[in-house]
């Protein structure tokens, strides 16, 4: 349960986890009644649960006659129930199921107790942040706390996750290749989400890309085109987006390689003023443009602390942002001089958390998360996804300039502005494209050959 809590963190605070009750046909286990705080997810079992039935469920005895009784009030729900979970964490597991108009579901439970436990998990946490905080004062993570209070509560209404999933499927309607489950709201309730059921494997699973020939470097391309649109351009953010939540198939129709994503009970919704300034930081970054990266990182709180602020944002040397991440490839050598400078810089970067805004924090898992899926499908320094960022960047500034813009001539020249920089983006992309083809390669052959000759 803890564990969800610190979902909020960074990687530091994954150390951090504590686990809920278990539930094996009412044969009730709780280590949290003696406050046992260990280390792992919670392990989930297979209660046949239901809707409204499922406190009475969990007091039942296996195999008896009121067992039976409430697991037929199921099949009036359902023609079939898997007991046995397709997946479990802390808040809750899922099950699958066939509605009787034969559509195929995943009806997502949560834990009976979380409920009620929750608030006594984050006095845990509290408590265990105020002893390290006392044994080293450099450690400063009591934020986590703060946010764990404000995102518990959300992540625990499956409504809410439900309502999300529809707003981003709307957002995003545009991205034909990214897939959201339809929620069964009829079906549904605080403690009980029901969904389509979509299959995949996991987006950091390249041996199951590789056997149904699902190109890599489109699934790397598309996530960071997805990422920075609800980043950027609609400040509505998906923030767990680690390999279970995010899932890849091919359509059996279509051919073409989806993306499933799963789990949205926690998003950050940015500001609009925060927004804009990242939005202009991520762009000095890309063009070199260190006095803006400076400016833009003050702005959002990083105060003195800017140059370690844009290291951690986009885990890159000093020399590689001086030099233009977009142009500069990642080597083994630069990670792990970032690995190493992680470790010494720790309480300055635990300082930094503390002063930049609450937003940023969630963004900062979420770059991680995404950079993690990157790094193992080996396309992190592929420059489609700094490609993808300028468009995003680009269309959203220009959107807010053309809001504000009271006179047609400057609307208009506010539009053409971006037209013309999104042209010359599309110009370098292909010119990267040449440059890395066969074609490229004939092209340069070419001219070194016409070069000889004269």
């Amino acid at each position: 349960m803890a564990g969800r809590l610190l979902k909020v963190s960074s990687a530091a605070a994954a150390a951090l986890l504590a686990s809920s009750g278990l539930y094996l046909y009412g044969k009730h286990l709780d280590p949290s009644d003696v406050s046992v705080v260990r280390f792992g997810r919670a392990a989930a079992t297979t209660a046949v649960i239901s809707y409204d039935y499922l406190t009475s469920l969990r007091n039942v005895q296996y195999g008896t006659e009121e067992y039976w009784a409430l697991k037929s009030k199921i099949r009036q729900l359902f023609a079939s129930f898997e007991d046995t979970p397709q997946g479990a964490a802390s808040l809750a597991q899922v099950h699958k199921a066939l509605l009787h108009d034969g559509r195929t579901v995943a009806v997502k439970v949560q834990h009976p107790k979380v409920q009620t436990q929750s608030s006594r998990d984050i006095v845990v946490i509290e408590v265990l942040l105020k002893a390290v905080k006392w044994l080293f004062p450099d450690f400063s993570f009591m934020w986590l706390v703060e946010e764990a209070k404000k995102n518990m509560p959300l992540e625990l209404d499956f409504l809410n996750e439900g309502r999300n999933a529809e707003k981003v499927a709307e957002l995003l309607k545009d991205f034909k290749f990214l897939k959201v489950p339809k929620i069964h709201w009829d079906l549904s309730t605080k403690r009980i989400l029901t969904m389509d059921f979509m299959e995949g494997g996991q987006v950091n699973d390249r041996e199951y890309m590789r056997r149904h020939s699902i190109d890599v470097n489109e699934i790397s391309r598309n996530l960071g085109k997805m990422y920075s649109e609800m980043i950027f351009v609609h400040g509505f953010v998906h923030c767990d987006p680690h390999p279970g939540n995010v899932l890849v198939r091919k359509c059996p129709k279509s051919k073409r390689s989806e993306i499933v994503l799963l789990d949205h009970g926690l998003y950050q919704v940015l500001n609009q003023a925060f927004r804009l300034d990242y939005c202009r930081l991520w762009r000095a970054l890309m063009k070199a443009d260190m006095k803006g990266v400076e400016r833009y990182s003050r702005r959002l709180g990083a105060g003195d602390m800017f140059p370690l602020f844009a290291c951690v944002l986009t885990a890159r040397s000093w020399a590689s942002l001086n030099a233009g991440i977009s142009r500069t490839a990642v080597t083994s050598l630069e990670d792990t001089e970032i690995r190493a400078n992680a470790a010494r810089y720790l309480p300055q970067i635990s300082e930094l958390l503390n002063k930049v805004p609450r937003q940023m924090l969630l963004l900062l898992k979420t770059n991680d998360l995404l950079r993690g899926i990157e790094t193992v499908l080996q396309t992190r320094a592929n420059a489609s996804s700094f490609l993808n960022m300028s468009r995003c960047c680009v269309r959203a500034l220009s959107r807010h300039g053309r809001s504000k813009a009271r006179y047609r001539p400057r609307w208009l020249q506010i539009f053409l502005s971006e037209v013309l920089t999104l042209w010359q983006i599309n110009l370098y992309e292909v010119f990267l494209w040449m440059k890395a083809s066969m074609l490229g390669s004939w092209l340069r052959n070419l001219v070194s050959w016409l070069q000889f000759a004269q």
